[in-house]
């Protein structure tokens, strides 16, 4: 299976964005990343999952990482209950930090057959103050809008945002016009004092 990564217009192979130069020290990872088989045990992962997950013991202590991450996920990224945004939760904590779950749907092709996989991201929350669970459940709020609320509250541009989400300018408006009225505020700003008065910030 030789699979490549598209970045800055050249196409990389998957050995080539995992295996570091020669004599270089290897970049340190921004997050965490898990690559799961439709079963949700991992296939791969990063130095960085594994120090996420095992907080707050040390990352070293782990001695069959791959058993370990297995348990992790079971214990601390599957919902209790499948609803229609995923089997993984969007948010979680280690230790005082937040943290935002990404799952993406990736389809391996090996000897003709497709094998689908979901790749993780585990970030930490740049803004470290917001539950947005706690803001989606307050004030009913779609994952879509959610997640634009998620980006607003990162200072993106509505440009930004769409291309986060991979949608269009006009389509991200329309997203945080619904989180204006269902919170009860007409401008983007009033957006974060709504979460502060309604004592949302942890």
């Amino acid at each position: 299976m030789r699979t490549t990564i598209q970045t800055n217009g050249s196409s990389l192979s998957m050995a080539q964005c995992l295996s570091p130069k020669k004599n270089a020290p290897p970049p340190r990872a921004a997050a965490g990343f898990l690559l799961l088989d439709s079963s949700m045990r991992p296939i791969s992962f990063n130095a960085e999952a594994v120090q996420v997950l095992s907080y707050p013991d040390k990352p070293e202590s782990v001695r069959r990482p791959g058993v370990f991450l297995a348990g992790k996920v079971r214990s601390r990224l599957m919902r209790e209950q499948l609803t229609e945004e995923g089997p993984l939760v969007a948010e979680f904590r280690s230790g005082r930090r937040r943290y935002l779950c990404r799952a993406f749907l990736v389809d391996t092709h090996t000897n003709g057959s497709t094998h689908p996989c979901v790749a993780v991201l585990l970030e930490r929350d740049p803004s470290g103050l917001t539950p947005l669970s706690e803001v989606s459940k307050q004030f009913n709020l779609t994952r879509r809008e959610r997640d634009a609320l998620e980006y607003l509250l990162q200072g993106l541009s509505s440009k930004e945002i769409a291309d986060r989400m991979t949608v269009s300018p006009n389509t991200v408006k329309a997203f945080l016009r619904l989180v204006m009225i269902k919170m009860g505020v007409s401008s983007r700003s009033a957006i974060m004092a709504k979460i502060i008065t309604a004592k949302l910030i942890s």
